[in-house]
């Protein structure tokens, strides 16, 4: 309950800064809930006066009948204009609110670790910044208004009800606590169900999101049916725990209903008995039947809010989990020179490193790159390749031992002022939905066109562009699929170019493409690498030939290490590992012949 209500006053926290039309509105539905609860007595004025008129069988009094139905014209005038002002000012509140949630949820995401997302599907996070923000959003725009519509209502009325009958108010009454018990009762039971159905959600988002960005590989394989059972597997099970929640949420407005009906039957009995006896008079009868509606109407409305408030507790709640991460922090103690006047000295002191505790990947790793050097990092699939460059750029933290930048501890350095050092062209090309320009110049934001155009020359990528539609200002989709991979990778090297950083690192990127593509890409990234020290993780080895140094990785270990020269005469892994490329292409060759 206490953690409950933290996560609601956290989740104020957003309305503060908008509290004017918040507590606007508050006022204006407290303006509109009185109006409407002094509704019946006007009217019972007009229906009293008719049955005097009636009972004395006289003529009907007009001139007063007239001055109440201008009242109740002017009280509705009331209500429909603060009922307006209500929705208007909350709706600003709420909307405005939501976005600062929105953009903390999206600079939270830039600001947690790598390891973070690695943990959790991009769908599952693309549900929690829309679909949880937006059940936030529905239960606060529709939902408070209407609280205190409902909360004050049923006070007024219950006021009301006691001004004119209090015994009659005080029998009528039994339906308040019952309801009450009621919906405590179902909410209990269903609350789990619809933190199930929101969790059940983010995985369908998953399922999806995953098919659509596989979705050529889906088709090549002729894996649709293995996708559709995967999606239909998600989607029972959301409906089946959205069922679940909406059925047992959905037995609290039948209850309360059946509460209300047995006030109505025993208000229309014992008020029945009260006027024929005197003690009441016909039009406060009527008013007091339409106050047992009063109190109806806003417990309907509760109990039909409280699917709605549920869905947004358990959106809130995994909202919330994001905002609690912990984020990425630097105890910064130095600083590195600026961009020009870094050498590219890099140097690993027995770094040890694992992702599980009790799974060691890399151990006492040992090795220097001098300014300038081109250092390849090769090995099987799993030896540690990745996972170096990911301990160099700090995108996870050695477990020991020390990683220096120019003789700097990358411990001390600001995550950002490290990275702005390397450049990075990765085997699988990233770009976003905007022009060629704009892709390259990711890499320097305020580089000017000239720029953008030399460095897709130096990436050799620019006659590439200029027989495209519009040229550098032609639109790259969303998946980046209506230009070539070798293109892409084109397009990653000129942004890499325009950075011009003194540390780059190639993840092998002609392994995907024709010889005729990785000629230039070959070309285009050793103008990259010339005079900057270069880490390139090698697949095919016949591209790393004239790397300075290479290291043999295996198991986390660099088991060798030296030049190609020297690694093949020491007739080693290295060398069985080059030489098993050449005849696996040579029995390729001859099975072909």
């Amino acid at each position: 309950m206490s953690r409950g209500l933290f996560t609601l006053r956290r989740l104020f926290r957003y309305i503060r800064p908008y509290r004017w039309s918040f507590f606007g509105a508050l006022a204006a539905t407290l303006i509109s809930v009185v109006s409407n609860a002094i509704w019946p007595v006007i009217m019972g004025l007009a229906v009293t006066r008719i049955g005097v008129n009636v009972a004395a069988h006289a003529a009907i009094d007009l001139p007063y009948v007239a001055k109440v139905v201008v009242a109740m014209l002017a009280n509705a005038l009331v209500y429909q204009v603060t009922l307006f002002l209500s929705t208007y000012w909350m709706t600003i509140a709420v909307q405005r609110a939501m976005r600062d949630l929105r953009q903390d949820l999206s600079d939270k995401l830039n600001r947690l670790p790598v390891q973070f997302f690695d943990s959790h599907t991009q769908g599952n996070l693309l549900s929690r910044v829309t679909n949880d923000v937006d059940a936030i959003t529905n239960a606060l725009q529709q939902g408070v208004v209407q609280v205190v519509t409902s909360v004050i209502g049923i006070s007024l009325a219950v006021v009301m009800m006691y001004s004119i009958n209090w015994l009659m108010a005080t029998i009528m009454l039994w339906m308040l606590p019952a309801s009450f018990l009621i919906s405590r009762f179902v909410v209990r039971r269903s609350q789990p169900y619809f933190q199930a159905q929101q969790n059940a959600l983010g995985e369908l988002n998953g399922t999806v999101q995953e098919s659509f960005t596989g979705f050529t590989v889906i088709k090549l394989y002729g894996q649709e049916r293995d996708a559709e059972k995967k999606f239909a597997g998600a989607n029972h099970k959301l409906a089946a725990k959205g069922f679940n929640a909406a059925f047992i949420s959905g037995m609290m407005s039948p209850l309360v209903g059946f509460t209300a009906s047995l006030s109505y039957a025993a208000a229309a009995t014992l008020g029945g008995l009260n006027v024929l006896a005197g003690r009441i008079p016909l039009g406060n009868l009527q008013a007091f039947v339409q106050y047992i509606w009063q109190v109806n109407q806003p417990l309907s409305t509760l109990t039909q809010l409280s699917a709605v408030f549920q869905s947004a507790a358990a959106a809130t709640k995994r909202v919330f989990n994001i905002l609690n991460e912990p984020e990425e922090k630097d105890t910064v103690t130095a600083k590195l020179p600026t961009t020009g006047a870094v050498r590219g000295r890099v140097e690993f002191k027995h770094v040890s490193f694992r992702y599980r505790e009790n799974q060691p990947l890399i151990e006492d790793l040992n090795f220097v790159a001098e300014p300038g050097q081109t250092v390849a990092i090769v090995g099987p699939t799993g030896a540690g390749k990745t996972t170096m460059i990911n301990l160099l750029l700090r995108f996870y933290d050695i477990d020991s031992g020390e990683i220096l930048v120019d003789g700097v501890n990358i411990q001390d350095i600001a995550r950002s002022a490290l990275r702005e050092q390397f450049g990075m062209v990765l085997q699988d090309a990233w770009l976003y939905r905007g022009s060629i320009a704009d892709n390259i110049r990711f890499g320097r934001l305020d580089a000017d066109e000239y720029e953008v155009v030399q460095a897709a020359k130096t990436a050799n990528v620019d006659h590439f562009v200029r027989t495209l539609p519009n040229g550098y200002q032609m639109q790259i989709n969303e998946d980046a699929d209506n230009i070539s991979q070798g293109q892409k990778q084109l397009l990653t090297i000129a942004r890499a170019v325009i950075k011009n950083p003194p540390m780059m690192i190639l993840d092998e990127a002609t392994s995907s493409v024709d010889t005729r593509l990785e000629l230039l890409l070959q070309r285009a990234m050793d103008r990259v690498m010339a005079h900057r020290t270069s880490f390139v993780i090698a697949h095919r080895l016949s591209t790393i030939r004239d790397a300075d140094l290479i290291l043999v990785m295996r198991h986390g270990q660099i088991i060798e290490q030296g030049n190609h020269d020297a690694l093949l005469a020491a007739n080693g892994f290295y060398a069985r590992l080059y030489n098993s490329q050449f005849a696996d292409a040579d029995q390729l060759a001859d099975e072909s012949d």
